[in-house]
Order: C-alpha cells, then structure tokens, then sequence
C-alpha cells in the first residue's frame, strides 16, 4: 500500500522490524536556531538569566533528550549511543543561538530523530529559560545536516541529487 517502512500492508502503523538489518557505525547530525532579542542574548552571554547557566542547562537537556528519543517518538527503537554531543553557540549577529546535535550508535537503526530530540529539547530549555526575559523568542531551522551508516548509507544536506 505504501512505501512508507513505518505502515504495513494494510495501511497500519506499526514498528519497523530491523532484525534482519546488520549493526553498523550510524551518525547524524542536526541544526537549529532560537532567534532572540539582543538584550536577551546579552543576559545569557553574562549568566544574567535568573534560571541560571542557559547554554550548560540547555546542552544537558539536548543529550537527555537524544537518550530518551524512543519515549517520546512511538515509532522509534530504543537504541544505545555510543556518543552524543550538544553545541549552542550565539550568532554574531547578536540574533540568537545556534544548536547542532551529533548522535552516534553502533545499532540496525539510525540515529537520525535523536540528533533532531537534541536539538529540539535544548532550544526549547533555552526558550523556557529566557522566556520571562522575551516572549517574542522564534525556534527556526531544525533540520537533518547528515547521516550515514546503514543500507541507504551517506546523505548530506545540499548534496542530494
């Protein structure tokens, strides 16, 4: 009916069964923005922010978040990774904080919608943080940079054909 992996025959959801796939090295590699006031950015460049440290706090729910992917995605298999990192990092500009989360696993599955999680969830802590500074806050962006491993093998973004 469908060449969606995650609807059988019938049209049903259902969990991709991966026990016939071989475990190989998978990374990704995922983006996102959360656009600010300046004055906002400037309060979390000097730890003004009464919640604390925004970017430490924020990194820290970005790899807890790639751990629990399969919590909160009902399709995705609970996979150990064997690496995850966070980075924020303010935009010259002085518009906001850039996110990239890199998930890795030796797995039969991607670690595609855990790098996505990561980000996600540390530009939404950086907005619960800020958000009695600026309302006004915009999450933008987020989105798949690169994978590889597993049968399809590499994909980068601005390389597909």
């Amino acid at each position: 009916m469908s060449d969606l992996p995650h609807l059988n025959e019938t049209g049903e959801v259902h969990i991709v069964n991966v026990g016939g796939k071989d475990a190989t090295q998978r990374i990704a590699v995922a983006e996102g923005r959360i656009l600010m006031a300046a004055d906002t950015l400037a309060a979390v460049r000097e730890q003004r922010i009464k919640k604390g440290d925004v970017l430490a706090v924020a990194r820290v729910a970005g790899l807890m978040a790639a751990k629990r992917t399969w919590e909160t995605v009902p399709l995705c298999h609970p996979i150990q990774l064997t690496h995850a990192e966070v980075t924020l990092e303010p935009l010259d500009d002085c518009s906001g904080i850039h996110c990239t989360g890199r998930t890795e696993t030796v797995e039969r599955t991607g670690v595609e919608m855990e790098a996505l999680n990561a980000v996600q969830a540390a530009l939404l802590t950086v907005y619960d943080m800020c958000k009695g500074m600026d309302r006004g806050m915009e999450i933008t962006g987020v989105r798949l940079l690169h994978k590889s491993g597993g049968r399809s093998g590499r994909w980068e973004r601005g390389a597909e054909s």
